[in-house]
């Protein structure tokens, strides 16, 4: 990917951040489009950034030579259920206009331009506990039915960058390849990263309890203590999305793909706050709507495609990722 021209959309974000700084290491060239100016974490790096509504900035995309997009900006879970209809403007009208920008660019220059899209668990939607603790570790083609704003946002988009990536321009698939956009998702657990604090998401109880113990703020947990999803570390995540973009095109089964590291329940996560942070205070009380949107996602998912088809392995499994990343690296955000 060296000197490739690349464009991430909500590079402001958790995920943006790293995959900006980890973009700049490889030496692309990357231009940013957020909300909000640069954060420090990244204002140092050799970015072009493009400040404004992505919805009304898509245009001037058109301008650029990508040959890869990392379409992170979204409307994220808390929030979407506050605004449906500003989030679906933002997750679904952004992402439509970006693959429209892709499909002509791909078809004026005859290359296929890389879609990178990061989906997300809330696609899934499990009708009730037992089912959920039934279901084990779920498909990526079971239990499609979100009950949330942002779960449906994603899942549409997933379906939208399969027909752009599959069927749009039936007229000139006779060219070989069919110069279409080359659209690849993620669905990603919650991500959880010891740099950024996280706001918004519905999975934010887990790293939200774990940076207020290192702070040494209280902090009253949003799910029951036996709520189970899975979760990733942020360079996990990371490095999943360069191992995706990197898979050759013939390589992948399929266009959407699961990935999976650690899975602890809510009091799993307390006892590993308490045992780093002793006088940590922490306890839970239960947000109904924000209990029943996470009850609704599977424990765990089955990632086994994303092994076969692209080498898919995580670094951090759960106990790598408290000793080895998240620990020490809080410990020196927050000088302890």
């Amino acid at each position: 990917m060296t000197q490739s021209s690349v464009l991430v959309t909500g590079a402001c974000g958790e995920i943006g951040q790293a995959l900006v700084q980890a973009l700049a290491a490889r030496g692309a060239r990357v231009v940013t489009a957020d909300l909000a100016p640069l954060p420090e974490s990244i204002r140092a790096l050799p970015v072009e950034h493009l400040q404004g509504d992505l919805v009304n900035r898509v245009k001037q995309f058109y301008d650029y030579d990508f040959d890869i997009i990392y379409h992170l900006a979204a409307s994220l879970s808390a929030k979407a259920e506050i605004a449906s209809e500003e989030a679906h403007r933002i997750n679904v009208e952004g992402t439509m206009q970006l693959l429209m920008m892709s499909a002509y660019r791909a078809e004026k220059y005859s290359k296929p331009i890389k879609f990178i899209f990061p989906s997300s668990i809330a696609a899934y939607g499990m009708p009730n506990i037992t089912a959920k603790k039934n279901a084990g570790r779920v498909k990526e083609d079971d239990w499609n039915t979100p009950h949330t704003m942002y779960g449906c946002n994603k899942l549409y988009c997933e379906k939208l960058g399969i027909y752009y990536g599959q069927f749009f321009g039936q007229k000139h698939l006779d060219a070989n390849p069919p110069f279409m956009p080359d659209f690849r998702a993620i669905r990603f657990p919650g991500l959880i990263s010891a740099f950024t604090v996280p706001s918004g998401g519905t999975s934010d109880y887990g790293p939200e309890m774990l940076h207020a113990a290192a702070q040494g703020k209280p902090y009253a947990c949003f799910v029951r203590g036996d709520t189970k999803i899975s979760f990733m570390a942020m360079p996990d995540a990371i490095k999943a999305l360069l191992m995706l973009t990197d898979a050759p095109r013939e390589k992948l089964s399929r266009q959407v793909y699961n990935i999976a590291a650690f899975a602890p329940s809510a009091d799993e996560f307390r006892a590993r706050a308490l045992k780093a942070f002793p006088n940590a205070d922490i306890t839970f009380a239960p947000n109904p709507r924000r209990q029943g949107i996470v009850d609704s996602w599977p424990e765990d998912v089955d990632d086994s495609s994303a092994r076969a088809d692209w080498g898919w392995k995580p670094d951090y499994d759960e106990d790598k990722f408290f000793d080895e990343y998240f620990l020490p690296e809080i410990r020196r955000k927050y000088e302890i």
